[in-house]
Formats: structure tokens, C-alpha cells, sequence
């Protein structure tokens, strides 16, 4: 199973419109100006997931302090992000793409295996889009246990670039 993520750090981001836990819509274009953390998940309520968005969500003030902004999105809908958001107090913004539209647009919709069995769906993967909208880092094969760590060093990094 090659991961195939087609996009490259310096390009600009490729355009989002879903909606979130509450059924508002969000854009990409909305956050200019801030740091975005767009980050692809496979499925609610998983340990891999759990253990990633907890994890966010415990250095959230960290990303806040950095003006950086934390978007969760996985194909799972509105009423399952509601009850994710719910079960571990989630203070960040889950999009629902039940049509797959941004998951293959960002390329992280993919065949997987599990037991042999293949399948398609969304390889765990972040996206760190710049204030002008560019992508200016790319996570696959993300440890959901170290990912927030992992962004919240390179965010210190980058900006004084």
C-alpha cells in the first residue's frame, strides 16, 4: 500500500467547504492570516483517533498561542463528530466529508489493508497551511500519540523563518 499524496509543501492548499459538528460551514479561505492545522482522520470514537484528537486538545492552548487554528476531518457525519466532540470535549472544529470531495483533493483517500482484507479509506495524514493559505508541511504516517508535539515544534520553527 504506496501512499500517494500528490501535494507539496509551497503550494496553496487545496479549497475546503464542509461542515462542522454543528452543521456551520467552514472554508479554508476563512482562516488566512492564521496557521491551520488540517488534520485527516479515519474514523470517530477509534483508539488511534481518540488518542490524536485528545492530544490536540490537551495543547490546544499551546496552538491558540500560536495563532494556529486545529481542523479535524474525517468522511464519518455531523451527528457522529457531534457525539466525538462530546464524549472527549473537543474545543476544536471536526468537518464531515460524507461526499469524500476533500479527502481525495488533498489525496489522502486511499486503499488500505487490514488483515488482508483491502479497503478504501482516509490514510491518517496533516496538512500545517500557512497564513497566505500555502501548505507549509506535510505529516504522513503520523503517531497520533506525538503529532501535536510534532506540529507545535515545527510551528516554532517556521514562524521565525
Amino acid at each position: 500500500m504506496d501512499k500517494i499524496i500528490t501535494l507539496k509543501a509551497g503550494q496553496k492548499a487545496p479549497a475546503i467547504h464542509l461542515p462542522d459538528q454543528d452543521g456551520k460551514m467552514h472554508q479554508l479561505k476563512d482562516y488566512l492570516g492564521q496557521w491551520v492545522l488540517v488534520y485527516f482522520y479515519p474514523k470517530d470514537d477509534t483508539s488511534g483517533c481518540t488518542t490524536e484528537a485528545c492530544s490536540l486538545r490537551d495543547n490546544l492552548p499551546k496552538f491558540k498561542k500560536m495563532e494556529a487554528v486545529v481542523l479535524g476531518v474525517s468522511v464519518d457525519g455531523v451527528a457522529s463528530h457531534k457525539k466525538f466532540e462530546a464524549k472527549y470535549e473537543l474545543p476544536f472544529t471536526l468537518l464531515a466529508d460524507e461526499q469524500k470531495e476533500v479527502v481525495e483533493k488533498y489525496g489522502v483517500w486511499q486503499e488500505k489493508s487490514m488483515y488482508g482484507r483491502k479497503y478504501m479509506g482516509t490514510v491518517r495524514t496533516s496538512f500545517l497551511v500557512d497564513p497566505t493559505g500555502k501548505i507549509a508541511r506535510i505529516y504522513e504516517n503520523v503517531k497520533p500519540e506525538l503529532h501535536a508535539s510534532e506540529v507545535l515544534k515545527d510551528l516554532l520553527v517556521i514562524s521565525k523563518e
